[in-house]
């Protein structure tokens, strides 16, 4: 399902407050966040998805670090994890299912996480993920709604995921651009999570389908801000490039781009395969903060020595006629 029919579907469904939600679907944050007394609240996301890679082990791995990327977004530290998963009634995929598995499995223990359960169903088609939970000091969540102007933007990974694993889906990827891309898609977000806590980070989202410029977008609108973005300081894979010349997009970079249009001023020359990086939909993608700028430096440094591919790429301002500006 679109962006865009997804919030169509959401503004029919009838809203019942409850005080104890702190973050509900209202402003399209990464979880949702419920209050359980003065010092916790409980962080809760649920994500799955078709393969991405033809290896059933690192599937499931990335399957893994992208469902808890929306825990480390909201600033909570994830503690168990429920699987979802969809595959055919065929006596041959018992082994496949088994090695995602494993290789969720492992992913999870990498960050802590128990699983505790799960759910499977018959399906024509495979898809593979996780419902995980997570706690949060009530005072300190992250949302994607605090971005002030003034702050400095970050992005805690490279772009160019959604083209790298289209063009494998099409055969036409090459092995090291296949491992580059699983290096970033299996990576954790929890450092980055945890460097940006101990600054003075005021929003954050993870880059997920809706691709930078999208989760950016939301960005603006939960905060009431302008994003700006300097194009040639955001990182991206650069084998993403010479793929989306060749034809190498994801269909969903048009759907998004055709959404967003009324929304995102793009300023000078900016050539059509860095725009479709800009909308590219990422698995298992990073993590957007905006934060203090005197503290963009320190954390970059940070960053880099905990192995974090950070970058400084833009700022956020008092509202424009457009969310997003791309210089």
């Amino acid at each position: 399902m679109s962006a865009g029919s997804l919030i169509q579907v959401l503004g029919q469904i009838p809203r019942f407050a409850n005080p104890n939600v702190i973050v509900g679907y209202e402003t399209a944050d990464d979880a949702g966040v419920f209050r359980i007394d003065e010092q916790r609240a409980l962080v809760q996301t649920l994500d799955f998805f078709t393969p991405v890679v033809d290896d059933p082990y690192l599937f499931g791995a990335i399957a893994a670090a992208n469902s808890l990327s929306d825990i480390y977004a909201m600033g909570g530290t994830p503690l168990t994890a429920m699987t979802i998963a969809c595959f055919p009634d065929r006596e041959e995929m018992i082994g496949i299912l088994a090695q995602v598995m494993r290789g969720g499995v492992e992913k999870l223990h990498e960050a802590g996480v128990a699983l505790i359960g799960g759910h499977t169903v018959c399906d024509a088609e495979i898809k593979f993920g996780y419902a995980i939970t997570g706690l949060v000091h009530p005072e300190n969540v992250l949302t994607n709604a605090g971005a002030r102007p003034g702050d400095a933007l970050i992005l805690s990974k490279p772009l160019g995921i959604g083209i790298i694993t289209t063009a494998i889906k099409r055969g036409k990827a090459q092995p090291e651009t296949i491992q580059k891309a699983i290096r970033v898609m299996t990576a954790l977000n929890r450092a980055a999570s945890d460097i940006a806590r101990s600054f003075r980070c005021h929003a954050a989202t993870d880059i997920t389908g809706f691709g930078l410029l999208g989760h950016a977008c939301e960005m603006a609108e939960a905060g009431r801000v302008t994003l700006r973005f300097q194009s040639g300081a955001i990182p991206y894979l650069l084998d993403a490039y010479p793929l989306a010349e060749a034809g190498m997009i994801p269909g969903l970079v048009a759907k998004t781009g055709r959404l967003l249009e009324s929304r995102i001023a793009f300023r000078g020359d900016i050539a059509p395969p860095l725009r479709a990086i800009l909308l590219d939909p990422q698995t298992s993608g990073g993590l957007l903060l905006a934060v203090d700028r005197d503290d963009v430096e320190p954390m970059i440094e940070k960053l880099h020595n905990h192995g974090v591919e950070a970058a400084a790429v833009g700022g956020v301002e008092v509202p424009h006629d457009v969310k997003i500006i791309v210089d």
